[in-house]
């Protein structure tokens, strides 16, 4: 391992950690480094959503993380809704037995859903009821989503408490607002919009108090979607509402969303508007200095097999279906780290080779995009 010099516990991702870690990682191509502020990412990075909420799961999850902190991955995005809040237990525990220092590491995770713990209550009604309601986390009418999120500040405040419990971690090195845009079905803009307004207020706080160290939103639709689309946002309108909340020092940094060869919207969709001109998501978030982390790479392994015999030329002959769609994601502009599922210490082993591939070119991406 490379421990950290003795005497300083620092417990989040630093400037200085994460050089260390890419010094440590001297097989990897210089295109797998990824800077962002000051501090070194890896182009690919371990995702936890899928596998049953069992402990067999939480053991090959904690041995994946391992194995891939090894292998030169040093981004590992979680959430506490995943598996039941399991997923970032099993986080949490291979983090502990890892041998990469605390600040070598950037960890994320995400609030809004309502987690369950461990598995789906006999009744779930009765669980949000006495859980959040009763005890006074959130009122009724601030759940949407079929009453299944919430991003009311006490909400998040609970749930960022138990996240740091599940981690095992004082700090968070990014906390996302998990797909927020869902509640648009069923909450007018102008009241969604206070909502996150009073979302990002709490999650200023939090960076202050040290709970985290910056926060973004994770979404599924809302940057995919045409400007007419109910669930439609908007980065530049989210970026304002972050200065408006904290000035030009917010800590607003970072929007997650799936780019893969199956969704290409954040590349082919011009549905962002910027000073009055439409560009792509991607191209929005570079002029607004926020980062974009690639979700659902693999489109949840579906990408790992089968592709069409022209897209395997043009993505590499030599590479497996799941390397070549990784190497797609991981190649763009604009994308730091492409986030790939990982439960399996024989895949974290396989995508993980690319660390030592350098990006495609502009050319091979065009090819691959025609």
């Amino acid at each position: 391992g490379h421990a950290a010099p003795p005497g300083r516990r620092v417990n989040y991702a630093t400037a200085e950690g994460t050089l260390r870690w890419r010094r440590a990682a001297v097989t990897a191509d210089a295109s797998h480094f990824r800077a962002v502020g000051d501090l070194w990412l890896s182009s690919i990075g371990l995702g936890t959503y899928l596998g049953e909420p069992d402990a067999e799961t939480s053991l090959k999850y904690e041995q994946a993380v391992r194995r891939a902190l090894e292998l030169g991955c040093n981004v590992i995005d979680t959430a506490i809704n995943y598996r039941f809040q399991l997923s970032e237990r099993a986080v949490g525990a291979a983090l502990k037995l890892a041998r990469i220092a605390r600040d070598e590491v950037f960890v994320s995770t995400k609030g809004g859903y309502v987690p369950y713990d461990g598995g789906f209550p006999e009744d779930p009604r009765a669980y949000i009821v006495e859980t959040f309601i009763q005890t006074g986390i959130a009122r009724p009418e601030e759940f949407a989503a079929g009453g299944q999120h919430c991003i009311a500040p006490r909400y998040l405040a609970h749930q960022l408490e138990r996240s740091r419990e599940n981690l095992q971690i004082e700090t968070i090195d990014l906390y996302y607002v998990h797909n927020p845009e869902g509640q648009l079905g069923e909450v007018p803009r102008e009241q969604f919009t206070g909502r996150l307004r009073a979302a990002f207020e709490f999650l200023e706080e939090a960076v202050v108090a040290g709970f985290i160290r910056g926060y973004g939103m994770a979404t599924w639709n809302g940057y995919r979607q045409l400007p007419a689309a109910r669930d439609y946002l908007s980065l530049e309108a989210v970026v304002a509402l972050a200065r408006e909340v904290a000035g030009d020092a917010h800590h607003f940094k970072t929007i997650q969303l799936p780019i893969n060869l199956a969704m290409p919207e954040a590349i082919e969709h011009k549905n962002q508007s910027l000073n009055g001109v439409w560009v792509n998501v991607l191209d929005a978030a570079q002029a607004l200095g926020i980062t974009v982390f690639a979700s659902a790479s693999l489109l949840q392994a579906r990408l790992a097999r089968n592709l069409p015999a022209g897209l395997r030329r043009a993505l590499g002959a030599d590479l497996s279906d799941a390397q070549r769609a990784l190497q797609f994601t991981r190649s763009l502009p604009g994308v730091t780290t492409a986030l790939v599922g990982m439960s399996d210490v024989g895949h974290v082993e396989e995508n993980l080779r690319l660390a030592a591939q350098p990006v495609f070119t502009e050319p091979q991406l065009r090819r691959a995009l025609r």
